[in-house]
């Protein structure tokens, strides 16, 4: 590979050369690596250290230290990244490490999760070191997240049965999924908002009124994304049928309706089942009992809460209804199929890894319930 002290010859081969390019155009490679990189590509093509460096605008230093190096300890020498500039790090890994482990495994004195602050003040350095350290490591205290394990006996039945509708829809049929947000609240505050300026966001007051409220009972149709929406002033079984029964006229008569439901009562309420069996193009599909995460429609109602109801202010129930009418009618205008990606195999995974980690903090809280329990609460539903 080295002819010559002074002008050493960089010889590349065909193997070598496409690694170096692919680095030069990696997106994620640090930028002085990806200059090392067209040094040797440069002197491996017969350049001078003088032409590389009026090329490149470096000193011509640099273009021959980097080819000695390269020609003596090979490419693994290009990745060296030089400790930056500034002031170093004063904590040991030590430090660092009992810093997460109090996150972890402690918690404030009378409280539920520490601030960058606190654990400042506990550990004696500052809290943007704390910050810094929690970045690095991924641990967000201050957020947590919902969930509950569904001890649905039949939940693998019910999930492998939802799933598959998302992922695999019959031909010749629809796949609605099918809920109702319940007690929706015309809410009035009780003085205007200033508007959004620069420097400054939109504000509402803190307190409210109620006007009322109201019910929403929707489906949402999987291929297409549009939804089909109606209020009503309850939510019993009687609204349900009138909403199953324009379902029924929405949509041609020859089209299977595969309808995907939570075990909520009034879907299960005998009126209900007898008017599914007089229309057997309805298919119904119950998910897991606590799984209204599997129901896409839920995902819908997230859109509508963020986007309309939350920050409107609202009169009466009637203004309510006309806002979720007009949100709706912009929904359809253009509608966007929200695409379900997980697998079977991927949720009980996830979910195996949730119940072990459950077991260890609490062994028996997710274990199922006795036979005798059981037996009570699959009647019920």
């Amino acid at each position: 590979m080295c002819m010559s002290r002074r002008a050493m010859q960089v010889t590349l081969s065909e193997t070598d050369s496409q690694e170096l390019k692919r680095w030069v155009g990696a997106h994620r490679t640090p930028q002085q690596v990806a200059q090392r990189c067209r040094i040797i590509l440069a002197a491996a093509a017969g350049k001078q250290d003088k032409d590389i460096a009026r090329n490149m605008q470096i000193n011509y230093k640099t273009v021959a230290l980097w080819r000695q190096r390269f020609c003596i300890e090979g490419s693994d020498c290009l990745w060296e990244i030089a400790a930056g500039r500034g002031r170093k790090p004063h904590f040991t890994a030590y430090k660092i490490e009992e810093v997460i482990n109090a996150t972890l495994q402690t918690k404030p004195a009378g409280a539920t999760h520490w601030s960058c602050r606190i654990m400042a003040e506990e550990q004696g350095i500052s809290k943007a070191t704390i910050n810094r350290i929690w970045q690095s490591h991924g641990l967000q205290p201050h957020r947590i997240k919902q969930f509950k394990l569904s001890r649905d006996p039949k939940f693998l039945e019910k999930l492998t049965d939802v799933v598959g509708l998302y992922l695999n829809p019959p031909e010749k049929a629809i796949v609605l999924c099918v809920d109702e947000k319940s007690q929706i609240q015309a809410l009035d505050r009780t003085q205007p908002g200033l508007p959004l300026k620069k420097g400054r966001c939109g504000t509402m007051t803190h307190d409210y009124k109620r006007n009322g409220t109201t019910t929403l009972f929707a489906a949402l149709e999987v291929a297409q994304g549009k939804v089909i929406g109606q209020c009503y002033a309850r939510h019993r079984h009687q609204e349900f049928l009138k909403f199953l029964n324009r379902l029924d006229n929405e949509f041609p008569v020859e089209m299977k309706l595969h309808v995907v439901m939570d075990n909520y009562g009034t879907h299960k309420h005998p009126k209900v089942q007898g008017w599914l069996q007089r229309h057997p193009r309805f298919v119904p599909h119950f998910i897991p009992t606590s799984s209204s995460w599997l129901n896409l429609i839920e995902r819908w109602f997230g859109e509508l809460t963020g986007k309309r109801i939350r920050r409107g202010a609202f009169i009466s129930v009637d203004d309510l209804v006309a806002a979720i009418d007009k949100y709706l009618q912009a929904w359809n205008a253009n509608p966007k199929p929200l695409v379900w990606t997980a697998t079977v195999e991927s949720i009980i995974a996830k979910l195996s890894r949730c119940k072990q980690t459950l077991e260890k903090i609490q062994p028996g809280c997710t274990l199922p319930r006795s036979r005798k329990n059981r037996k009570n609460n699959t009647s019920r539903l």
